[in-house]
């Protein structure tokens, strides 16, 4: 009796231990099914991924708002990373600021705006302008040691030239001398054909002059300051010198497009309506008032 009761536990015993190793497997074997077949989803997934991106491949985005790798300062014409502005004037007349009872000009009317718009410490290096100086005159000068020297220091470039190429040597003139207005409202000396006949040539170096200007100093924000006609009361040289002024900063606008950091600020209107306003008394160049309005104009330029 004792004997039977044993076999019966112990073969209970084997019958619960057999269920339930196959119920286990039963759930294994469901498991590694489930497993299996996500992993056969995946791998069809990532195939047509790779499908996709074959026929339609995207290139990934440009992060813009990354830091430059360059040190603070050194990005190329960037003048609001610079702790200290440093600029260079060169060019003719204008540039050297004749005309200006102050002596200032544009140039160091600039320098003195730009540091107060930005609170910074901006130097004027050396102002290169000279009266009468053409684009043919121009363009040995920036093979010179010293004016590449200058050049390649700035920061800001600030150039006029130009006015002596159409209105011929006028700004070397005053008065009732030749090239300006007399007191019938014509003009001695000035044919307007031959402002316009002096285009072409005087554009093919001005371009010169803005490459090699950028080339010297790759860096540099360079500002030419565009042309106006100072005789549009002149009944003769109004509308000759306003196209052939017109055509000029057309010229200028295309080469400068080319280039980053390179900025051609207008005078057109500034004195197109304004001549005894902004005028100096030779008639030619700005007084006092009109280089204030212009440095105001390449100080918006530049910021």
């Amino acid at each position: 009796m004792f004997m039977y009761i044993t076999f019966t536990e112990t073969t209970v015993q084997i019958d619960l231990w057999r269920d339930y190793v196959l119920s286990s497997s039963k759930w294994i074997w469901r498991i590694i099914g489930i497993l299996s077949i996500a992993a056969t989803l995946l791998l069809i997934a990532g195939f047509a991924y790779a499908v996709q991106d074959i026929n339609h491949p995207q290139g990934s985005k440009l992060n813009l708002s990354a830091p430059s790798a360059k040190p603070e300062g050194t990005a190329p014409g960037n003048i609001e990373q610079k702790k200290e502005l440093k600029a260079a004037v060169i060019g003719d007349s204008l540039a050297k600021g004749t005309g200006d009872s102050t002596g200032s000009g544009f140039a160091r009317r600039s320098v003195t705006k730009l540091a107060e718009a930005t609170g910074k410490k901006v130097t004027l290096l050396n102002n290169l302008g000279i009266n009468g100086l053409t684009t043919s005159g121009l363009l040995p000068k920036l093979k010179e040691q010293g004016t590449r020297y200058v050049l390649g220091e700035a920061d800001i470039i600030l150039l006029s030239i130009g006015g002596n190429d159409l209105f011929q040597g006028a700004d070397l003139l005053s008065g009732s001398q030749t090239g300006t207005a007399t007191n019938d409202g014509e003009a001695a000396d000035l044919d307007p054909d031959e402002l316009l006949e002096a285009l072409p040539q005087a554009k093919k170096q001005l371009q010169q002059i803005l490459e090699q200007i950028r080339k010297i100093n790759p860096d540099a924000l360079i500002i030419y300051v565009g042309l106006y006609n100072p005789f549009v009361d002149v009944k003769d040289l109004k509308v000759a010198g306003n196209q052939a002024v017109s055509e000029w900063n057309s010229a200028a606008l295309t080469v400068i497009n080319k280039y980053d950091n390179m900025t051609l600020v207008p005078t057109f209107d500034l004195f197109q309506h304004s001549l005894n306003k902004y005028l100096s008394t030779d008639h030619f160049h700005p007084n006092d008032q009109g280089y204030e309005r212009i440095a105001e104009r390449i100080v918006q330029g530049m910021l």
